[in-house]
């Protein structure tokens, strides 16, 4: 079928084609019943406006770009979902690349993005002192939010979950049902998550004694690693592990009961970001939520609602909640803690 032009909306509703322009592009005020007679004639006909052209009058393409660490973690996803419908109401569509957790990728796609000429920008970086540079060139040219992570102050907006708040539900919790022996499993690297997670643990964990703080085992956000760690840290039998991400607590997980270990009679697991595998996992995930639509509304409002002029950048952060499941019950009234081998 032949495409449906203004020409042929202005014919079927009897007005001028400027007229027709001017009720579909939004551009100047049209009486109400011109324009009912106008927009009646598009649908009915099929009309759809031509966004290359619309792009080039407007020099607004009506795109987003999002750049991901690494699409595979389960978080993301559900993130890209919320930051989708976010845009699609204001009229926005999304353009996401994925850079496989490298720096160089990262800035590459960053400017792949902004040679199609994006409006604006989303971005996960990949690491907090790495991306900065990449990330103060693109922002320097169009707006930029930066979602979940950081690249330091005065770079760019950003919003994210307040990692310590989540890590001190997760202690309070572990303390409250009697756990005296934690160990944190994290990432290693300045990606801002898991620097804010790993500090965080190590200022709460005081409170479980002088060497808790001590007890860290850092790898990467994964599954593998998640099962790793467990076999470097169940010779001491700590009594709960204290997970950056929920990959990282399903492979612990998953690692005990091959071992044999009784969780969470012997030993409690948390992980963080509630992802959908955390309620699936066996036994079900106790772990940090992050609020994803919320982080999703709240970056789309700081794209769009944009001071004039220059002025500091704003950073918000989201209170998280708690989740607490099957994972992290009290231990055994009256089970022997197994003593730390010597």
């Amino acid at each position: 079928m032949a495409e449906v032009t203004l020409k042929d909306v202005a014919r079927a509703s009897g007005c001028s084609i400027a007229t027709v322009s001017r009720v579909l592009a939004g551009t100047r005020p049209v009486g109400a019943e011109t324009a009912r007679t106008v927009r009646e004639a598009a649908e009915r006909l099929g009309y759809r406006p031509n966004q290359v052209a619309r792009a080039l009058r407007s020099r607004s393409t009506g795109t987003v770009g999002l750049v991901l660490p690494q699409i595979t973690n389960p978080f993301f996803p559900s993130l890209v979902r919320e930051l989708e419908h976010a845009l699609h109401a204001e009229g926005r569509a999304v353009l996401l690349a994925d850079c496989d957790d490298d720096p160089l990728t990262e800035a590459a796609r960053i400017g792949a993005l902004l040679d199609r000429q994006v409006d604006a920008l989303f971005l996960i970086p990949v690491d907090e002192h790495r991306s900065r540079d990449a990330v103060a060139h693109a922002a320097a040219r169009v707006p930029l939010v930066l979602l979940d992570r950081g690249c330091g102050p005065g770079v760019a907006d950003s919003v994210a979950v307040d990692n310590a708040a989540g890590m001190a539900l997760v202690l309070e919790h572990l303390a409250a049902t009697g756990r005296r022996r934690p160990c944190f499993v994290g990432a290693a690297g300045t990606a801002s998550a898991a620097v804010e997670r790993r500090t965080a643990y190590e200022a709460g964990a005081a409170a479980f004694g002088p060497e808790a703080a001590a007890r860290i085992e850092l790898g990467d956000f994964s599954v593998e690693w998640g099962r790793a760690a467990v076999d470097r840290i169940w010779p001491a039998r700590p009594d709960a592990l204290v997970c950056a991400n929920d990959l990282i607590a399903v492979g612990a997980l998953q690692r005990l009961r091959q071992l044999g270990a009784d969780v969470p009679g012997e030993i409690a697991v948390t992980g963080f970001d509630d992802i959908p595998l955390a309620g699936l996992a066996d036994p079900a995930l106790t772990t940090v939520r992050q609020p994803v639509g919320e982080l999703a509304a709240e970056a789309t409002r700081l794209l769009t609602h944009r001071p004039a002029g220059p002025g500091s950048r704003r950073a918000v952060r989201l209170a998280p909640q708690l989740v607490t499941r099957a994972s992290s019950t009290p231990a055994t009234p009256g089970r022997p803690l197994i003593p730390r081998p010597r």
